[in-house]
C-alpha cells in the first residue's frame, strides 16, 4: 500500500527569518517561522478583504462622551447575554455596563450631540438619492463643501439642486432665483419634474 502526502510551498514572497542563531532550539525558529507565516497571511487576507469598522466616527464619540473617554481610544463594543453592554478599548481595556443604563445615556447623549458636516453630506446624499428615484433622475458630482449638485433626466439637464441653511433649494438655470422646500422630492417637485411611472 503506497501512502503519498501532499506539500506546499510557501509564496515565493515569503521570507523566513535568516537572522536565527544556529544553536536555537527548534521551537523557536518554529515559531518566528509561524508568526511571519501569519503576518504575511494577515497583511494578505487584509490586502483582499479590508476589515471595515463597525463604529463609527459619531459611535465612537457617543461612547466616549458616555464612559468619559477619547473617542480614539474605543475599539469596538459588544452585548452579551442580551444584558451586558462591553466596550473594548483600544489599550486592552474592557468596561461593562447595564444594556438599558447604556441605552438610555446614548439617547440622551444623541439629542445634544451635534451633526458633524461628514454626517451632514451623508444625509443630504441620502435624502436627494431617494428623491432621484421618485422623479427617476440622476444627479451629476456632489459639491460637497456647498451641496449642491445637477440633477438629469434622460441625459438631459432639469435643474440645480442643494441644501443650505435655508434648506433644500433648486433653480432650473444655472443664474437665477433659488426655489425654497423643506425636504429634496418637494424641491424638485417645484423644478415642474412628474414622478416617475413604474412601466
Amino acid at each position: 500500500m503506497t501512502h503519498s502526502t501532499y506539500t506546499q510551498q510557501a509564496p515565493s514572497s515569503f521570507k523566513l527569518n535568516q537572522t536565527l542563531v544556529a544553536d536555537a532550539p527548534c521551537r523557536d525558529e518554529q515559531a518566528l517561522a509561524q508568526a511571519e507565516l501569519y503576518s504575511h497571511l494577515e497583511s494578505q487576507a487584509e490586502a483582499v478583504a479590508p476589515t471595515q469598522d463597525p463604529l463609527t466616527s459619531r459611535d465612537r464619540r457617543i461612547i466616549g462622551e458616555i464612559i468619559e473617554v477619547e473617542p480614539e481610544s474605543v475599539r469596538t463594543i459588544w452585548i452579551e447575554g442580551g444584558i451586558t453592554v462591553w466596550v473594548q478599548l483600544v489599550g486592552g481595556g474592557r468596561l461593562p455596563f447595564d444594556r438599558d443604563w447604556f441605552a438610555t445615556r446614548v439617547a440622551q447623549v444623541k439629542a445634544t450631540l451635534p451633526e458633524t458636516p461628514r454626517e451632514r453630506n451623508e444625509r443630504l446624499s441620502n435624502e436627494l438619492k431617494k428623491a432621484c428615484t421618485v422623479f427617476g433622475l440622476y444627479h451629476g458630482e456632489i459639491d460637497w463643501l456647498g451641496f449642491n449638485t445637477k440633477l438629469y433626466q434622460d441625459g438631459h439637464l432639469v435643474g440645480f439642486v442643494g441644501c443650505n441653511q435655508q434648506g433644500w433649494y433648486a433653480r432650473p438655470r444655472q443664474y437665477g432665483l433659488n426655489r425654497v422646500a423643506p425636504s429634496a422630492e418637494q424641491v424638485i417637485g417645484l423644478l415642474g419634474v412628474r414622478t416617475a411611472i413604474a412601466a
